[in-house]
């Protein structure tokens, strides 16, 4: 019979290697802890059995013969639990040593401290805040150092060039997102706009959206006013008929139903406009009162195979725009217009970098000691040191230079 020697760290990966040399079923003979790690001898089921049916062969005695090993099995329980505890002694450690880093920091730079405190109270995530902040130059006061951010976060709000480049180049545009972002409101805005400049006769609205009461009459009356025919539709073939009927218009906006981000139901809309005859540049409606993460995950529903853009809604209702900012600069989107009202077309703005920026920080300082968001130094570390915003990748793409 041929033994099998096997050492490792631990229980778990000597039977990794058992597992693979000699398969599910191998026999353990022996097992013992060394100075080398774990060993254990073993050896394979048929050579077990030509053995045994060697000494059953030869008449041997059944008190001779060695109980049968039973088959590989797991790890005994108690090792898992000593292994959990283990990695999370370790995971703890980690966490201390990254909060000692940080407090060391603090001590050693506190101007990047206090630059810190200040871009986490405007409402921007840890991560971006972290990226920002270790990335700023050293020298200089707060003031310098807020100013330098201001150009890096205006520099990494990709926008639109002008409403003029929007309305000539034509198109299918899409409005979507999840309920009361505010979507039929802003294709009423668009349309008022396009109108006023080329007039009702190139331009056609559709709707998707059977299923709010009401919401294809909403859309209707304001189409009677503009003079502008809605063309309502059910499905994907609807889609496709309406849009070979207007091949001739200059542009179409449609307004489709908003359903929750966890909605199933999302995918098959972004397929519907996806697989449409015509090319549907979609725009994405994100609320600004929504917090950072609910927009993250919103962007992550909606995007399919890319967006065309977004537009940023209710930033009348906002206390802080920084939120919004954050998602279109981490997850690099081009801002579109601003809705700022409930106005049909007034209450509508192209997007501009620097006065959003410029905007985010005066709506910071002018909430004051009532930031929710206020951070004391001793907190810094802890919140800062935490796996999520180490590993934000979408930070990376950021442009500093």
């Amino acid at each position: 019979m041929k033994v099998h020697r096997f050492i490792a760290n631990s229980a778990r990966e000597a039977l990794s290697l058992v597992r693979e040399a000699l398969g599910p079923e191998a026999m353990i003979l022996a097992n013992r802890s060394t100075e080398a790690g774990i060993e254990i001898l073993a050896c394979s089921e048929r050579d077990y059995t030509s053995v045994l049916d060697q000494y059953q062969d030869d008449d041997a005695s059944p008190a001779l013969l060695a109980p049968t090993p039973p088959p590989i099995q797991a790890p005994d329980p108690g090792i898992n639990v000593v292994m959990e505890e283990i990695r999370a002694m370790r995971e703890a450690l980690a966490k201390q040593m990254n909060d000692l880093s940080w407090s060391s920091q603090q001590s050693k730079n506190p101007l990047k401290t206090a630059m810190l405190k200040h871009l986490l109270s405007l409402g921007l995530s840890p991560s971006l805040t972290r990226y920002l902040t270790e990335n700023a130059p050293n020298d200089g006061d707060l003031e310098q150092a807020l100013e330098w951010a201001k150009g890096i976060l205006t520099r990494n709000v990709s926008v639109l060039q002008d409403e003029d480049s929007f309305l000539d180049e034509g198109g299918v545009f899409a409005l979507i997102g999840p309920t009361g972002v505010g979507k039929t409101t802003t294709t009423a805005k668009l349309a008022a706009r396009y109108v006023m400049r080329h007039g009702p006769g190139k331009l056609a609205l559709i709707t998707t959206d059977g299923y709010r009461i009401g919401a294809h009459e909403q859309l209707r009356i304001y189409g009677k006013i503009m003079g502008v025919m809605v063309h309502s539709v059910k499905d994907e073939v609807d889609l496709s008929l309406a849009l070979d009927e207007l091949a001739t218009k200059h542009t179409v906006l449609i307004d489709t139903v908003g359903m929750s981000q966890r909605d199933q139901m999302v995918t098959e809309q972004i397929a519907m406009l996806s697989r449409a005859r015509m090319p549907v540049k979609r725009l994405l409606c994100l609320n600004t009162t929504s917090t950072i993460e609910t927009l993250n995950e919103v962007v992550h529903a909606y995007r399919g195979s890319g967006l065309e853009g977004v537009i940023l809604t209710k930033l009348d209702e906002a206390v802080t725009i920084s939120n919004a900012l954050d998602v279109v600069i981490r997850q690099k989107l081009r801002l579109f217009f601003l809705g700022t009202g409930q106005r049909v077309p007034e209450d509508l703005q192209v997007a501009k970098a620097q006065a959003l920026i410029q905007q985010a920080f005066e709506l910071q300082n002018g909430q004051g000691s009532q930031s929710s968001k206020h951070y004391e130094d001793s907190e810094l570390p802890a919140l800062m040191s935490t796996d999520a915003v180490r590993n934000d990748t979408s930070v990376q793409g950021i442009q500093i230079a």
